[in-house]
């Protein structure tokens, strides 16, 4: 089942001299429960891609379905239920919130929509499975990096979203760390039927998923026979 259709996506930035065509023509879509990365060189468009996939910016041209609901037809209101019920964020910097503890940072999402309850059953489970149940009242100036990325993971995963958005998700992580998150990253995605799209520069990182995207100038390179098979990580 397709979670994601992106057609014919174009977004530009800047005015006359100045501008630049940061995604020409992007067109692709997303089966549920692939993790797929998206590689190119910096600047390449990758990190605009996500934001426009995730509705924190929009294109000039193109069409983005998530879940069959075209974000374009969203007014303000509209798009932030909807990304909040629908879309998980992970990013390098964690951003967890440091005055929360672990468990109230995973709930966040879930408590900011006032017509969902928090199942704290699913909630338990999901810091089991990634090793922060122990850890729950902790707050984040009290974790490791490691722990930092795996409460932001879980908190992506709270409201169960129908596509989690990862920007560089290991950038800020040492090796043995980056290998055990990408673990996880894989295992969420097995366990949970979770669809995941992962921006990153490392190619081994990349070589894990399911399919590769990759991203130069703007536009979108398929590999030869169409479509970048992933590995195992080593």
């Amino acid at each position: 089942m397709e979670v994601l259709q992106v057609k014919n996506i174009e977004k530009t930035y800047g005015e006359k001299e100045n501008q630049v065509h940061a995604l020409k023509g992007i067109s692709f879509s997303v089966n549920q429960g692939e993790f797929i990365a998206i590689v190119g060189t910096s600047g390449s468009g990758k990190s605009t891609l996500l934001n426009l996939i995730g509705g924190l910016d929009t294109p000039e041209k193109g069409e983005i379905r998530i879940r069959k609901h075209n974000l374009a037809s969203l007014n303000r209101k509209e798009l932030t239920v909807f990304r909040r019920r629908n879309i998980g964020f992970v990013f390098q910097n964690y951003s967890l919130m440091p005055v929360l503890n672990v468990y109230d940072n995973v709930v966040l999402p879930v408590t900011f929509d006032k017509g969902r309850h928090v199942d704290h059953a699913y909630i338990k489970k999901i810091l089991g499975e990634l090793g922060l149940w122990e850890l729950r009242k902790r707050f984040p100036s009290e974790l490791s990096g490691g722990q930092q990325q795996r409460a932001a993971l879980a908190r992506a995963l709270a409201n169960k979203p129908a596509l989690i958005l990862a920007d560089e998700p290991t950038g800020n992580l040492d090796s043995r760390t980056t290998v055990d998150v990408m673990g996880l990253l894989k295992a969420s995605s097995e366990i949970y039927h979770q669809t995941i799209l992962m921006v990153t520069h490392n190619e081994a990182l990349a070589q894990s998923c399911d399919r590769i995207l990759r991203i130069e100038d703007g536009r979108l390179y398929p590999a030869q026979n169409g479509q970048e098979k992933g590995g195992d990580l080593a």
